[in-house]
């Protein structure tokens, strides 16, 4: 009976010491819609997380949501361990504002890293005679559905514009439905804030109805921007989408799409998913167009809630806390 505890002690002993110490995580990243990049993006956090289950013992799964609102909200609840999140979001939804007035700030809310710019974009029926956001007045427009951050976008521009969802036909549907709405002629236009290039507006541009992509610029835009720091002046490259009836760059504004969970996340899986992407970040930026600007540096920049003490933790080591607002260290 001895000898066999002995043996059973050291069998213990030798899988302790060869990495088997882990205890099994299961975590869950929110993303969005899958024709947008928050899906992908997730896909590469999950896959990077999955190749190292060894080293880590975290196994990542990947859900498709609806966007940014149900994210925070899923994180803080407990029902996703990370989420995809817009940054105007991140800041609304710790400030207790837009959709969290009612409920007050989450204070559980924590940043991990931003990743990709998305720009609020406007696509337009070339025979619409939409020429600027003010000519949407009337018209029958798909502003997003409840629970995405785009919703508030829309809002948003509309309003800096003169307008609100009084004086448009407002449709409340998920974006992925938008591109055929169009080309059926049963809309007139659609917001979409997102990373480029996108196939939703390939889609929407490469059909029977020929496609335009309007520029959102002008004074408006640069009151909603001092109004909304939050907000940045975006550029899509023309070149995205070649089928479009007019050519060129198109001017817009835009957010930040972030990584966020909650305090209530372990230090060690927030460490593992931070380091495992800064760490590989050239093998990151190959998975999407959308990712070819990425630095650490900007990777750093767009965050309102603080800093998750794991994320901290790989930062301090690293030397990028320099890039990190003071306050959003605590």
């Amino acid at each position: 009976m001895k000898q066999i505890t002995v043996i059973l002690i050291l069998f213990i002993s030798a899988l302790l010491m060869s990495g088997f110490s882990h205890a099994r995580e299961f975590v869950s990243i929110g993303t969005g819609a899958v024709t947008g990049v928050y899906y992908p993006t997730g896909g590469a956090i999950s896959r990077m997380i999955n190749n190292k289950y060894d080293k880590y013992g975290i196994k990542a799964t990947v859900e498709s949501t609806a966007g940014s609102v149900y994210n925070i909200n899923a994180v803080i609840s407990g029902d996703l361990e990370f989420g995809v999140a817009q940054s105007d979001r991140q800041y609304q939804a710790l400030n207790g504002l837009a959709e969290w007035e009612n409920i007050g700030s989450l204070k559980a809310l924590r940043s991990v890293f931003s990743i990709h710019p998305e720009s609020i974009t406007l696509i337009v029926s070339a025979e619409s005679n939409i020429d600027t956001v003010a000519d949407l007045k009337g018209k029958r427009v798909n502003i997003g559905n409840p629970g995405s951050g785009q919703l508030q976008n829309s809002k948003d521009v509309l309003s800096a514009f003169g307008l609100s969802t009084d004086d448009i036909e407002a449709e409340y549907l998920k974006a992925v439905e938008a591109p055929g709405l169009l080309q059926d002629e049963k809309i007139d236009a659609f917001f979409y804030t997102v990373g480029h290039p996108n196939g939703n507006i390939k889609e929407a541009t490469s059909g029977r109805i020929k496609v335009n992509i309007i520029s959102i610029k002008g004074p408006e835009v640069e009151k909603l921007i001092d109004r909304h720091p939050y907000y940045t002046r975006t550029l899509i490259p023309g070149e995205f989408y070649p089928n479009r009836a007019e050519k060129g760059d198109i001017e817009s504004l835009g957010v930040k799409a972030t990584l966020v969970t909650s305090s209530e996340i372990d230090d060690d899986i927030v460490y593992a998913v931070t380091k495992e992407v800064f760490d590989n970040l050239d093998e990151f930026k190959k998975l999407h167009p959308a990712y070819s600007t990425l630095t650490k540096k900007n990777m750093l920049n767009g965050l309102s809630a603080p800093v998750h003490p794991g994320a901290l933790k790989y930062y301090k080591k690293t030397g990028l806390t320099k890039y990190i607002k003071p306050e959003l260290m605590r």
